[in-house]
């Protein structure tokens, strides 16, 4: 992997909860993100997670969108996903990081985007040398409060050659 990648809020916190946001600065030239995921970022969720790792992570760039969010985003997306998807478009952003599954269905299926989310991202880490386990890193998430579905950790660890 390599190029540009504007990223949603969730894949952030889960790799600030492991401390390797540092995966993406490796993997992408750029790594974008809108002004409403910054700001869901620096609230920080009720348990204020991840905002440490975040706000060490001064490679990332927040950008505006640049035009008005798509009428279709708005209505059925949540402010952090609908942003990502605009901003990528606006961006022409080579990747899209997002974890919640109507997010990248619509991002992939309507927008055709090239969606990625976090179990993928680690594959890619470990087969590029930067994480020793890929399962070990997704339970620390679970653990932590990230949830991730059981059939999407089976995927990882199977791509990962750990099952």
């Amino acid at each position: 992997m390599t190029g540009r990648l504007v990223s949603n809020t969730g894949p952030l916190i889960a790799l600030a909860l492991i401390d390797r946001l540092d995966i993406l600065q490796v993997l992408f030239q750029q790594v974008i993100i809108p002004d409403a995921v910054h700001n869901e970022l620096i609230e920080g969720g009720s348990l204020g997670q991840g905002i440490p790792s975040y706000k060490k992570a001064t490679w990332i760039q927040v950008l505006p969108i640049s035009s008005a969010l798509d009428p279709l985003l708005q209505t059925v997306l949540d402010l952090g996903e609908a942003s990502v998807i605009q901003l990528s478009r606006d961006q022409k952003a080579d990747y899209v990081l997002i974890d919640e599954r109507k997010g990248r269905k619509i991002a992939r299926d309507i927008f055709s985007l090239k969606v990625i989310g976090t179990a993928r991202l680690l594959v890619e880490a470990k087969r590029k040398g930067l994480l020793d386990n890929v399962g070990n890193a997704l339970n620390r998430m679970k653990d932590s409060g990230y949830r991730l579905h059981d059939n999407i950790i089976r995927y990882a660890l199977k791509e990962a050659k750990e099952i």
